[in-house]
């Protein structure tokens, strides 16, 4: 499994600059076949919206501010922009987190029906 990055920059007709990464994890045919097989492909590897405030506030600004990452969003690949290069950073980093989970679980898919022993 890899994750393969894209970081990118636009300027709009303000003139203001908009940062974005693409992130797409390639997986190998058994990787893609577990996906399907235990049915991850909505599974929710990362959100923000839970620490956003309550009430109606709160849920516009976690609607306009709302990052999620599901396995099919990396998977499939998923483009997500901030307004600076600090924030496109965060973002970098919680893909890769969210990536690593992902991987993570993949291995633990791999061993269903086989035994794990851990050395203590």
């Amino acid at each position: 499994m890899k994750l393969v990055l894209l970081r990118n920059q636009s300027v709009g007709v303000t003139g203001n600059t908009t940062f974005s990464i693409t992130a797409q994890v390639e997986t190998t045919q058994k990787e893609k076949d577990d996906i399907i097989k235990y049915k991850m492909g909505k599974a929710l590897l990362y959100t923000n919206l839970i620490d956003r405030g309550k009430g109606l506030l709160g849920f516009l600004f976690r609607k306009a501010n709302a990052v999620e990452f599901t396995v099919n969003d990396l998977v499939k690949g998923t483009k997500v922009e901030c307004k600076d290069i600090i924030g496109m950073l965060e973002l970098e980093e919680i893909i890769v987190e969210a990536s690593h989970t992902l991987k993570n679980i993949l291995e633990a898919s791999a061993t269903f029906g086989g035994e794990t022993v851990i050395e203590l």
